[in-house]
């Protein structure tokens, strides 16, 4: 049997080394535990159905395109905007609804801000066989790249969603004359 040729301080060394690369590696970067207090659900009082329409009336009553989902309940949609001519932001919303059957449904939503700015990108052309390639600048062009992307987090952001919601619904449990009488107005 042969013997390593490593000596013993420096396999020490070596598995303290790849130990501390896992450790480095398995961490993620959180901003909290699982709370029960997370801004992202409440429950309306009102039927599965009037809740969820209500909630798709609120996302296409604040200009958000709806993506068609094959799963019945969730919603996607996305919003643009432009604050200035070289900035894009993108929110895109995930909402997921459930009717709890006791005369509430729960709603759940998740929404994401992308900004995007424009960037200069340079460009080159390359000419030549195997290893006698020759690469020279030929230009640059601008282009609309991603620099943040983030889920939001604010109660406020939310809290406002959900009071368009609930104002949807207290709409719909209306007797038909009031909304008649209202949209006359």
């Amino acid at each position: 049997m042969r013997k390593s040729t490593i000596a013993f301080p420096c396999r020490v060394a070596l598995l303290t080394a790849a130990v501390a690369m896992v450790g480095c590696a398995s961490k993620h970067d959180t901003k909290g535990p699982f709370t029960g207090t997370a801004p992202f659900s409440k429950t309306i009082s009102g039927s599965g159905d009037a809740v969820c329409w209500s909630v798709k009336r609120a996302l296409l009553g604040q200009g958000y395109m709806l993506e068609r989902s094959t799963e019945s309940g969730v919603l996607t949609g996305t919003r643009d905007y432009q604050p200035d001519e070289k900035m894009n932001i993108t929110l895109h919303l995930q909402t997921t609804c459930a009717d709890n059957r006791n005369g509430t449904s729960i709603v759940f939503v998740t929404a994401e801000r992308e900004e995007s700015k424009l960037q200069r990108m340079r460009q080159t052309t390359s000419a030549g066989i195997g290893p006698a390639t020759l690469t020279v600048p030929a230009g640059s062009a601008k282009v609309l790249g991603v620099v943040r992307r983030e889920t939001i987090a604010d109660p406020n952001f939310y809290n406002s969603f959900f009071a368009l919601v609930e104002g949807f619904v207290a709409q719909e449990g209306r007797p038909q004359p009031e909304k008649h009488a209202e949209i006359s107005k």
